[in-house]
């Protein structure tokens, strides 16, 4: 008689057993007391905010039948941003920044109320750019502010689910914008958006406060505001990782933002696709961005060459946008496209969170994003030119080419090249 054996694990139990283990960090994540209020708020909120972009758009051309308007509209929110920005940076390092975002919510919240009750194309242009001007703060004191929720271990799994649930809940409150605006017309969109934004002033009331008492002792109110500001640029200019980044994002701003606005004219003039397919290439963006951060981040870790890697393979996908005309292609470069650009986001997110000290967090990332800003600004200017003068596919060959270099200067840069994960945590002294 054979000699008993137990039964091993078949196959479907070891795959069950590591999906279980792949996702534990986000299980984990999702239950932090810490964490879970600023996730839900934001869920919310991102809804909110997919709602009240559409609904902007429709109720200005329709109040003004005019394109140049909404391209207008554009153009100013990210020049608010770039003007704004460095002032926001130092008032995330200077206040408590729980506080900052509750104020800024419930600044938007009204104001976002406001624009259900317009029908004045002039004051709902500037009532929009007054809540832009609101949000500015939001984003780096959010940035700035999740390091000290989660524990390092964590960092990378809190920013992975953050990214990919808005990612998802802007697809679904794009599907549902639609048959919201066709129904109720824009001012419903308008007060849901401001409820949303109520919803998150009140999750984030859960969190803890976090006071800077160096901030409080060493400075008055106003005193040395501009020099607290240069301070911030300064450190980020000669940081090994941070100050070639500033080049490089800049780069990679001016790569991209033509390409990202002309996206809708390569569809119709280079693939020539009906109107209808375009949403399909911004559904593979999307479902790209919602995957990405559970795959390579995952795998790697928080590894700062993640950052710039995706610039390569978006770049070499720009290129073949420009040179290939099937639809199942397009759809594939640009999933792939949206997977790239979700891993170095959240790569980018976790490495400068690590790595930058808690007093200047906000201001490093505030003049990580006027740098952006300032490109994809000069980026959608020179690609209008281009469009014109040499057709969408130079504008595309173009992008992508720049796109690449930067992608290669980053990988080789001295504050990556030779670096693993552990390259963005702050070694003490």
């Amino acid at each position: 008689m054979a000699p008993f054996r137990a039964p091993s694990a078949g196959r479907g139990q070891v795959g069950r057993v590591a999906v279980l283990d792949t996702l534990a960090p986000y299980a984990r994540i999702l239950r932090s007391p810490t964490y879970r209020p600023l996730w839900l708020g934001q869920v919310v909120s991102n809804v909110g905010d997919t709602l009240h972009y559409v609904a902007l758009v429709v109720l200005l051309f329709r109040l003004t039948g005019s394109g140049a308007v909404l391209a207008a509209l554009s153009l100013a929110q990210i020049l608010v941003g770039l003007a704004l920005g460095p002032i926001a940076g130092v008032l995330v390092d200077r206040f408590d920044r729980r506080t900052l975002m509750i104020v800024a919510d419930l600044a938007r919240a009204a104001l976002a109320a406001a624009l259900a009750f317009t029908g004045n194309a002039p004051v709902a242009f500037g009532l929009a750019m007054a809540l832009t001007a609101a949000g500015v703060p939001f984003r780096p004191a959010q940035q700035a502010l999740l390091p000290s929720l989660v524990d390092a271990d964590d960092l990378l799994a809190a920013n992975s689910v953050g990214w990919s649930t808005e990612q998802a809940t802007q697809i679904v409150a794009s599907a549902l914008a639609g048959a919201l605006l066709l129904a109720w017309g824009a001012a419903p969109a308008f007060l849901l958006n401001a409820a949303s934004f109520g919803f998150s002033a009140l999750m984030l009331s859960r969190l803890p406060a976090r006071h800077h008492p160096e901030v409080a002792e060493e400075r008055g109110p106003l005193g040395g505001f501009w020099a607290e500001a240069r301070a911030g640029l300064a450190f980020a200019g000669r940081d090994a990782f941070v100050g070639p980044l500033l080049l490089i994002q800049g780069l990679a701003a001016l790569a991209t933002g033509g390409t990202s606005a002309l996206l809708v004219v390569l569809a119709s003039r280079h693939l020539h696709l009906p109107p209808a397919a375009f949403s399909w290439l911004l559904l593979a963006i999307g479902a790209g961005a919602l995957v990405g951060p559970f795959l390579l981040p995952r795998r790697f870790g928080p590894d700062p060459r993640l950052v710039f890697w995706p610039y390569v393979w978006r770049g070499l996908g720009d290129v073949l946008l420009a040179v290939l005309t099937p639809f199942p292609v397009a759809l594939f470069l640009l999933f792939t496209y949206g997977l790239g650009t979700s891993t170095g986001a959240v790569t980018y997110s976790t490495v400068v969170q690590r790595r930058i000290p808690d007093a200047l967090r906000g201001r490093v990332f505030a003049t990580l994003d006027a740098v952006w800003a300032a490109g994809e600004i000069a980026s959608i200017g020179l690609a209008g030119i281009i469009v014109d003068r040499a057709g969408i596919v130079a504008v595309y060959l173009g992008g992508g080419a720049l796109l690449v270099l930067a992608g290669v200067l980053g990988i080789l840069m001295p504050g990556t090249r030779g670096m693993g994960p552990d390259a963005g945590r702050r070694r003490p002294g």
